[in-house]
């Protein structure tokens, strides 16, 4: 069984207690690549574990995310009694006990189900207040068939451009957040990818457009910003970036413009296709598969892919469309949050002046949704001289690179293309973490030969490591080195408590770096003062701040 991370952990605890102080529907926010199908499905093996009887509901608006869901659930639990009900998908299996299902296709067939005791909501920004919405509907039937039933909602969006806080105001579905996962702390913590934003040459003008209902007019955004010049310098720019990035989004702002992206990429010698809500799911399916599997390099995507879409690899994200929504803002650019083998970061490019707009994206919060968009306020950025990234006008080196800017007169030369823009991340987040401190002891509920328990500390969090002294084979080979590789002397202890007695031959290492090892797996690489590395440690667990 996959284990859960400390944040997995507390969001499920942090619900369950909301609900056993008598709580209403809580919702839960973690950001895009936080494990968010993950701890749904620990919340369902929870659930029925407490009570084997119970019947359960996950609801998702689009099929992937449907079989997404059920194939976590699946993976995390092999023998859980789920089913899938969604014309989508081909499937009606309305008499599992736990039934994952697209809201289209259960809306108004709550009595085809029994009497449901849990219903989880994913997406849950997409629920509208309006009680005849399909959302309102089934709830409805569902609480007059069992009035105690619990709802629990998912997202990494708390807010709607059109209403507010999904927390907040009459007709709200959820009573409050009762778990928030911050962007930068998952980060800082090596749970997720670094984001870089580098300052483009080029920046949308869509200072005459209309807006309608919150929102662009979408037919004269791309009106605006389908322009052949327009779309050949964004290109040839986004082509330089991204001659060493292995996927690449590309969000456009129509059918038309999304054309003409993709023409633009080919013309590069860039693999592209576009991928868009109106082509069929085969199609579609094809496509995103070929993506996925390196045979294509970039998507130019028109109202897809900004939910529901998980492909780690994606290392640059081109924001070619302009929009009023932060929270579309921010699930455009969660896509590249993944953590992937390889991958250090993901780079955004902002033609769209959309972290201008919104704020860094670790920033946007539902009170600054609600206040509108930044308008100039916030701190004001320049690109580094050595690579290009955006960075806070006071910092003193880049954290991408390590270059220290030189005077402000080359901070002029730069003026005309950064002036507007904003560091994609409130704070620099270096994947090196100074480990502020360390301890040794035996790995608490071992099963089979002891093991010693590596924990490393840093400002705001802490990683775990196991080291298998007691272990024969790869396991033992492996802790010798670890103990060579931190000064222990010779011989190599051969248990857990000589370890712990020799502990003071060990050097505590200056800085520690999380990297992924596997699907939900993590490996810890050290460095020491004098410069050494050592990799090859496993992260067990984290530390919380």
């Amino acid at each position: 069984m996959l284990r859960l991370r400390d944040y997995q952990r507390a969001a499920l605890d942090a619900l369950h207690g909301h609900w056993q102080a008598g709580g209403g529907p809580g919702l839960v926010v973690l950001p895009t690549g936080a494990g968010k199908a993950l701890v749904i499905a620990a919340l369902i093996r929870d659930w029925l574990e407490r009570a084997p009887g119970a019947r359960v509901c996950v609801l998702a608006h689009v099929r992937e995310l449907v079989v997404q869901n059920h194939g976590e659930l699946r993976a995390y639990w092999p023998e859980a009694p789920a089913g899938i009900y969604s014309a989508g998908v081909g499937r009606r299996e309305a008499d599992a006990q736990v039934v994952f299902g697209s809201i289209q296709s259960m809306r108004d067939r709550a009595a085809c189900f029994g009497p449901l005791d849990l219903v989880v909501i994913d997406e849950a920004h997409l629920v509208p207040r309006a009680a005849e919405t399909g959302y309102g509907r089934f709830l409805a039937a569902v609480r007059a068939a069992h009035p105690g039933v619990r709802v629990a909602g998912f997202t990494a969006t708390p807010y709607r451009l059109d209403s507010g806080r999904l927390d907040e105001g009459e007709g709200r579905v959820f009573e409050r957040i009762v778990f928030e996962a911050g962007v930068g702390d998952l980060i800082g913590q090596g749970y997720l990818a670094p984001l870089v934003c580098k300052a483009t040459a080029l920046r949308l003008d869509v200072s005459g457009v209309p807006k309608r209902g919150g929102d662009y007019v979408s037919s004269a955004l791309e009106a605006a910003v389908n322009r052949d010049w327009i779309t050949r310098a964004a290109v040839e720019e986004l082509a330089a970036f991204g001659r060493e990035r292995r996927a690449w989004l590309a969000f456009c702002a129509g059918l038309a413009h999304a054309a003409a992206v993709r023409d633009a990429i080919r013309a590069e010698g860039v693999t592209c296709e576009t991928v868009t809500g109106a082509m069929g799911r085969r199609e579609r399916d094809r496509i995103v598969r070929d993506f996925r599997a390196g045979r294509i390099r970039c998507l130019a995507s028109v109202g897809v892919l900004s939910t529901g879409f998980n492909v780690p690899e994606v290392d640059l994200i081109a924001l070619l469309r302009p929009t009023q929504s932060a929270g579309l803002y921010v699930q455009q650019v969660g896509r590249a949050l993944r953590r992937a083998p390889g991958k250090a970061d993901g780079l955004v490019l902002d033609y769209a002046g959309l972290v201008r707009m919104h704020g860094p994206v670790d920033a946007v919060t539902a009170r600054s949704v609600a206040l509108g968009p930044a308008l100039g306020g916030g701190a004001r950025a320049k690109p580094c001289p050595g690579c290009g990234a955006l960075i806070a006008l006071n910092a003193s080196t880049c954290e991408a690179c390590w270059v220290e800017p030189e005077a402000e007169a080359d901070e002029a030369l730069h003026a005309a293309s950064a002036e507007d823009a904003l560091p994609i991340l409130s704070a620099a987040v270096s994947s090196w973490r100074p480990v502020t401190a360390w301890s040794l002891a035996a790995a608490p509920d071992a099963k089979g030969p002891a093991r010693l328990d590596a924990a490393f500390r840093w400002a705001g969090g802490g990683c775990r490591v196991e080291v298998c002294l007691e272990h024969s084979g790869h396991a033992r080979e492996k802790a010798v080195a670890w103990w060579r590789g931190f000064g222990g002397a010779e011989p190599v202890p051969l248990t857990v408590a000589e370890a712990l007695d020799r502990a003071d031959e060990l050097e505590r290492p200056e800085a520690v770096r999380v990297e992924v090892a596997g699907r939900l797996s993590e490996a810890v690489r050290v460095r020491f003062a004098d410069g050494r590395r050592f990799s090859d440690l496993r992260r067990w667990g984290g530390l919380a701040a």
